[in-house]
């Protein structure tokens, strides 16, 4: 220290503290050899408590307000001082300001996942992350237990030591709750009151108050998330096999847009109507067992089975076997069953379906 500096603390009887940095907890009055004048102003401002320590030990806590600085006001430093010559040389004592304001926003989440069983899903990790406040509810038993001789103390000082009670208590009510997964978004505040009761009196040890806990989320792993999508997905679908007609539907109008003629046409009918066979057989326990027990044909309207690519597809009415006869892909060689035949035949050998392939002329007479 300077020359000038010591002079100037020498001059100067206002004892205060103005806080610029918003995370500061704790701030150490500088003074030259610690002394304070007698009649020195005090000036503690809201949200500060200003702590006198003299050789380690408390003396003296004053809340907000201007104090002048005299015996009456500082009874048990006097104690401790034992000042026998009055006051009118200075005194030595360590001036601490504390803040005693809320500090929010403070962040807390789980390092790890939580291992729990769940009623539903059965074992479980689970990720966790939320907010809390803090206030120093006690001063004095702030800086003997947190502070010590340290000058200046901000938040980050704790924080870590308050997350991990946090993050234990906050383990241990999750378990003893035994919410399923899927209710847990319904019971935060429930979580958040139960975690705040029980951290509160290991933080006021410290000379704390846990002045507000959230929680934010709880999150399951991203495959297990993935997983209830597939699960949502199929509930908002509802019926699948309307769903499955529908998107047959879709795929039979896009491939009749195609432009290429009437055989093109045919043939995208035919494989539309093929994949919706397959698609429903599939639902149905496989693609080769013919359907039992639906509705009988309409009256004149004979439908067929049709044996494409090595596989059944239909039944189809007279106009999709046509369209299929005019692509190419149901000829007098293919094979075709319909109720009340005894087997498969080719479609040339049906008289219902020979008028598809025109009449075939007669053999040419001997020359």
């Amino acid at each position: 220290m300077g020359l000038w500096d010591f002079v100037k603390t020498e001059l100067i009887d206002i004892v205060e503290w103005l806080d610029s940095t918003g995370n500061t907890m704790v701030h150490r009055f500088e003074r030259h050899d610690n002394e304070i004048k007698n009649g020195a102003q005090l000036i503690v401002r809201p949200g500060q408590a200003a702590v006198f320590v003299d050789q380690g030990q408390i003396a003296d806590v004053f809340q907000p307000g201007r104090y002048e600085l005299k015996t009456e006001n500082l009874p048990l430093l006097s104690t401790l001082q034992g000042w026998k010559y009055g006051f009118n040389s200075p005194f030595k004592a360590e001036v601490y300001f504390v803040s005693t304001k809320v500090f929010t926003d403070l962040k807390w989440g789980t390092k790890n996942p939580i291992m729990l069983r769940d009623p539903e899903f059965g074992p479980v990790r689970l990720r966790a992350f939320g907010t809390y406040a803090i206030r120093v509810s006690e001063p004095g038993k702030f800086i003997a237990q947190i502070v010590g001789t340290n000058g200046v103390f901000t938040v980050d000082g704790i924080s870590d030591q308050i997350r991990n009670f946090i993050v234990s208590r906050f383990t241990e009510a999750l378990g003893e709750g035994k919410i399923p997964a899927l209710d847990l978004a319904a019971n935060y505040s429930e979580l958040g009151q139960a975690v705040q009761t029980v951290i509160s009196p290991e933080v006021a040890g410290y000379g704390l108050e846990v002045t507000t806990f959230l929680v934010e989320n709880i999150s399951l792993p991203e495959e297990v998330e993935k997983a209830l999508d597939k699960r949502t997905s199929m509930g908002v679908i509802g019926n699948l096999g309307a769903y499955t007609q529908f998107q047959a539907a879709n795929a039979i109008e896009a491939a009749a847009s195609n432009p290429g003629g009437g055989a093109g046409e045919g043939m995208g009918l035919g494989m539309g109507f093929a994949m919706a066979q397959q698609m429903a057989n599939a639902m149905g326990g496989g693609a080769h067992a013919a359907p039992a027990g639906g509705p009988p044909p309409l009256p004149g309207a004979a439908q067929f089975y049709v044996a494409m690519d090595g596989k059944q597809a239909g039944p189809f009415g007279p106009d999709v076997l046509r369209g299929h006869a005019s692509g190419g892909q149901l000829t007098r060689d293919t094979l075709v069953w319909k109720q009340g035949m005894e087997g498969w035949k080719p479609a040339g050998e049906v008289a219902e379906l020979q008028p598809l392939f025109g009449a075939a002329p007669p053999p040419l007479p001997p020359m």
